[in-house]
């Protein structure tokens, strides 16, 4: 089940659980309790298991006081790829299209989107970037 890449993460994450429990001198019994769980579920956890749901790794990082780092696991500012991605799909300014400029009443004027905005990073409806 899954791709070695990710079966090596989850051990990974297993062993880094396991590691946070026992510096905190938490049992897997207690850990258990506080997660709302099972003993063996915890085991499963620590050990890599992929069926474990995420309710329970969310409830289990909530005992040890990190649930924030799970929020930042895909903070979509950090993501250089798919920020990346985004700013190709951006439109363009600076393009003269030749039609009606919003709001100025002009139709194909010759100048261009990025003339009638004086360098600031205005759009034609007066909307800034």
């Amino acid at each position: 089940m899954g791709s070695p890449k990710s079966r090596s993460a989850l051990r990974r994450l297993g062993e880094d659980l396991r590691d946070a429990r026992l510096r905190r001198r938490i049992s897997i019994e207690d850990l258990a309790t506080r997660a709302g769980t099972s003993r063996s579920t915890i085991t499963r956890l620590e050990r890599g298991d992929a069926g474990v749901g995420i309710g329970t790794l969310c409830d289990t990082l909530v005992v040890f006081g990190l649930i924030d780092r799970l929020a930042e696991l895909l903070d979509v500012r950090k993501d250089d790829i798919g920020l990346a991605l985004e700013s190709e799909r951006l439109p363009r300014r600076g393009r003269s299209t030749g039609t009606r400029s919003a709001g100025t009443g002009r139709s194909g004027s010759g100048q261009s989107q990025s003339d009638t905005t004086s360098g600031d990073d205005t759009d034609t409806n007066g909307v800034a970037f």
